[in-house]
C-alpha cells in the first residue's frame, strides 16, 4: 500500500440549491479524477524506476481512472457526505480517497532513499499540475456569459488548482498512511520507523479528525495558492 490520495474538502450547506451543488460537483469531477490518477501513477512510475514492478504488474501504471477508483473512498463516502447537508440541513465536508498503488519496498534498489522518492512523487506531481492549472486559469479570458464554455473551463482550471494544492499539502502531513508519514518513516531510525508502522492503522482516524475538526489544511494551502497566482500574474 502506498500514497493515500484524499479528495479535497469542500463545504456545502442546505442553503445551496441542489442543482448548483450538482453542477459544481460535475465541473470538479474531471480535475479531481485527473489529480488522483496522476498522483497514484506517479507513485507507481517512480517505484518502477527504482526497481519495483509491482504497480505495473497490477495494471496501475495507467491513466485510465477505473483501476484507481476505490468504491468506498472515491464513490460512496463522498456521495454520502455530500448528501448529508442537503438532507439534514447541517454543514458537511466532502472527503474521500483513491485506491492506493501497491509498492513492495523490499524490491527498491535503495529502500530508505527510494521510499522517500516514491512518497514524494505523488505530491510533487500535484504541485506540477497545480502550476499548470494556474497558467491555464491566467490564460483564459473572463467571459461575460456565466454559462459559456470559457467560463466553465476557467472554473475547472481554478478547481484543478485548488484540488491539486490540497492533495499536495494534505499528503505531506507527517501522519501515516499519508505520503508525509512514509517520508517520516524512511527518515527515522529503524526502531522508531517500526513503531510508526505499528500505529499506522490509527492514521486514518487521525486524518479524519484533522479534516473534520481543524482548518490546518486550509491554512497551509492558502499561501501556496497565493504564491501560484502571483507567479502567473
Amino acid at each position: 500500500m502506498n500514497g493515500f490520495a484524499p479528495l479535497p474538502t469542500r463545504r456545502y450547506t442546505s442553503a445551496m440549491e441542489p442543482g448548483r451543488v450538482i453542477a459544481e460537483v460535475a465541473i470538479m469531477a474531471v480535475p479531481v479524477l485527473a489529480a488522483i490518477v496522476f498522483h497514484e501513477v506517479a507513485h507507481g512510475a517512480v517505484a518502477f524506476a527504482c526497481g519495483d514492478p509491482t504497480a505495473a504488474r497490477h495494471g496501475r501504471l495507467t491513466l485510465n481512472p477505473l483501476p484507481h477508483i476505490d468504491p468506498v473512498g472515491t464513490v460512496i463516502l463522498p456521495a454520502v457526505l455530500l448528501l448529508l447537508p442537503l438532507v439534514f440541513g447541517t454543514p458537511a465536508v466532502v472527503f474521500g480517497y483513491a485506491r492506493p498503488v501497491p509498492v513492495d519496498y523490499r524490491r527498491l534498489r535503495h529502500p530508505r532513499r527510494d521510499a522517500v522518492l516514491v512518497a514524494l512523487a505523488g505530491p510533487g506531481t500535484n504541485l506540477v499540475l497545480a502550476a499548470l492549472s494556474a497558467l491555464a486559469f491566467a490564460a483564459l479570458p473572463q467571459a461575460a456569459d456565466a454559462g459559456s464554455l470559457v467560463t466553465g473551463l476557467r472554473t475547472m482550471a481554478a478547481g484543478s488548482l485548488e484540488i491539486n494544492c490540497v492533495l499536495a499539502v494534505f499528503n505531506l502531513l507527517p501522519v501515516p498512511p499519508l505520503d508525509g508519514g512514509r517520508v517520516l518513516a524512511a527518515l527515522l531510525p529503524p526502531r522508531a520507523a517500526r513503531f510508526l508502522a505499528m500505529v499506522e492503522g490509527l492514521g486514518f482516524v487521525v486524518v479524519l479528525l484533522v479534516v473534520m475538526n481543524s482548518n490546518i489544511v486550509g491554512q497551509l494551502v492558502q499561501p501556496l495558492l497565493a504564491f501560484l497566482f502571483r507567479m502567473v500574474g
